[in-house]
C-alpha cells in the first residue's frame, strides 16, 4: 500500500505522458501529410479520426472506470499507447495512419479521462481545485515540451527517434501507475451517466460549458492561424515557425503556472465565481486579439526580433494577449473540473468527467467550420468576435440559471 501523495505524483506523470504524446503527434502532423500525400476527405480524417474515436470511447471507458477498477482501465490505456506509437513508426499509407490515429484516440481517452477521475477521487474535497490544477499544470508542461522538442527531434533523428521516445515515456507511465497507484475498490453499479446527465448542478454547469467550447476552440485554434496566415488573407503573415511556437507556448506557460494557485483560491473562496470570472475574462481578451496591429503601432513596439527576423509590431501584443488567455483559462478550468468531481464523488467520478467531455464535443467540432467560413467570407477578426460572444453568452447563461435554479447566493455558495 502506498500513500496518497505518491499515487497523485504517478497520476500527474501519466497526464504529462498522455499530453506529450498528443502534442508531439499534432506538431508532426504536417510531416505525415506531406510524406503520405493525403488530400481532400482523407486529409480531413487525419484530424477527425482521432476526435471521433475519442467521442466514441468516452461513454464505455467512463462506465468501465466506475464499474470496475480504474487502475486496470488506466493501465490498459497506457499499454495501448505504447503499441500506438510503435504503429505510427510503421505506417506506410494514409489509411494506416488514420487507423492508428483512431486507436490513439481510444488510448488517450482511457489514459486522460481515467487519470483525471482518479485525481478527483483521491483529492480531499477542501483541496480538490488545487490538486486538479496541479494535475493540469503537468499537462501544460508536456504541451510546451512537446511543441518545442518534436520538430527538433525530427530534424535531427527522424520519425523513429521521436516514436521511440514516446514509447519510453508511455511505458514509464505504465510502470509508475502499476507500482504506485493502488487498486480502486469503488464500484458504481448501473449506468451512472443517466443520473449524472440529469443532475441539476451538472445541468447548470453544462449550460456554460456547451457554449464555452465554441469560444475556446475558435480562439485557441485561430490565434496561431491568425499569426501565420498571409496578410492578404487577413492574417499577420509571420513566416518564422518559431515565432508561432512562442505565441502558442505563451498561453500554455501562463496556464501551467496559474492552475495550481487558482485552483487553491477556488477551494477557499468558492468554485462557481471562478468559472464566471475566468469565462468573462477569456471573452474580453478574445475580442481584443484582432486589434494587436493597432496596439503595436500605438505603442511603437519593435517589428524585428533576434533569431526571428522581421515580423510586425503586432507580435508582442499577440504574445501578451495569448498569455492572458492562459491566465483566464487557469482561473476557470480547475474550478470547473472540481465542480464536476464534487458531483461525481461516490456516484461515478469517471462518468461525471465523461459528461463534461461529451458536452464539449459538439462545439469543438462545429466551431472550426464556422471559423473557416468567417475567415474566407467575412474576415478573420470576426472569428475572435464570435469566440468572445460565445464566452459572454456562456457565462451569463451560467449566472442566470445558477441564480434562478439554486438561489441568488449560489455564485458565492458553490
Amino acid at each position: 500500500m502506498t500513500d496518497t501523495g505518491r499515487q497523485l505524483r504517478a497520476l500527474y506523470f501519466t497526464r504529462f505522458a498522455s499530453s506529450f504524446g498528443f502534442v508531439t503527434l499534432l506538431t508532426l502532423l504536417p510531416k505525415f501529410i506531406n510524406q503520405l500525400g493525403a488530400e481532400g476527405f482523407v486529409l480531413g480524417l487525419f484530424a477527425t479520426g482521432l476526435t471521433f474515436a475519442q467521442a466514441v470511447g468516452i461513454v464505455p471507458i467512463s462506465w468501465a472506470g466506475d464499474r470496475y477498477d480504474k487502475r486496470t482501465v488506466l493501465l490498459g490505456g497506457l499499454g495501448l499507447a505504447v503499441f500506438v506509437y510503435l504503429g505510427f513508426a510503421l505506417v506506410e499509407t494514409s489509411w494506416q495512419f488514420i487507423a492508428v490515429r483512431a486507436v490513439q484516440g481510444i488510448s488517450m481517452t482511457a489514459a486522460g479521462l481515467i487519470a483525471l477521475a482518479l485525481v478527483g477521487d483521491l483529492a480531499r474535497e477542501s483541496e480538490r481545485g488545487t490538486t486538479i490544477g496541479t494535475s493540469n499544470a503537468w499537462r501544460f508542461a508536456a504541451a510546451i515540451g512537446g511543441t518545442f522538442s518534436a520538430g527538433a527531434l525530427y530534424d535531427l533523428f527522424g520519425f523513429e527517434a521521436v516514436f521511440a521516445l514516446l514509447m519510453v515515456i508511455a511505458a514509464s507511465a505504465f510502470v509508475v501507475v502499476w507500482l504506485w497507484v493502488e487498486p480502486d475498490d469503488t464500484r458504481v453499479h448501473g449506468f451512472p451517466f443517466t443520473d449524472l446527465a440529469l443532475n441539476r448542478r451538472i445541468l447548470t454547469m453544462t449550460s456554460f460549458r456547451a457554449q464555452y467550447a465554441v469560444a475556446v476552440t475558435l480562439v485557441r485554434t485561430w490565434v496561431p492561424i491568425y499569426a501565420g496566415l498571409a496578410a492578404a488573407r487577413g492574417g499577420l503573415g509571420f513566416e518564422a515557425a518559431t515565432a508561432v511556437s512562442v505565441i502558442i507556448a505563451a498561453e500554455k506557460f501562463t496556464n501551467m503556472l496559474g492552475q495550481p494557485y487558482m485552483g487553491g483560491l477556488s477551494d477557499r473562496f468558492g468554485r462557481a465565481r471562478f468559472v464566471f470570472i475566468g469565462g468573462l475574462f477569456y471573452g474580453t481578451v478574445a475580442v481584443v486579439v484582432p486589434f494587436t496591429p493597432a496596439i503595436g503601432e500605438a505603442l511603437a513596439l519593435p517589428a524585428a526580433f533576434p533569431f526571428l527576423g522581421t515580423l510586425s509590431a503586432a507580435f508582442l501584443p499577440l504574445v501578451a494577449l495569448n498569455a492572458l488567455l492562459g491566465v483566464a483559462d487557469s482561473i476557470r478550468e480547475p474550478a470547473s473540473m472540481a465542480l464536476f468531481a464534487d458531483e461525481g464523488k461516490g456516484k461515478g467520478v469517471a462518468s461525471s468527467f465523461g459528461v463534461r467531455d461529451l458536452v464539449w464535443r459538439p462545439g469543438s467540432v462545429l466551431a472550426p467550420l464556422a471559423g473557416g467560413w468567417l475567415t474566407s467570407n467575412v474576415g478573420i477578426g470576426w472569428v475572435f468576435f464570435l469566440g468572445g460572444a460565445f464566452a459572454f453568452t456562456g457565462v451569463f447563461a451560467f449566472l442566470g440559471i445558477l441564480s434562478y435554479s439554486h438561489g441568488r447566493d449560489a455564485l458565492a455558495a458553490w
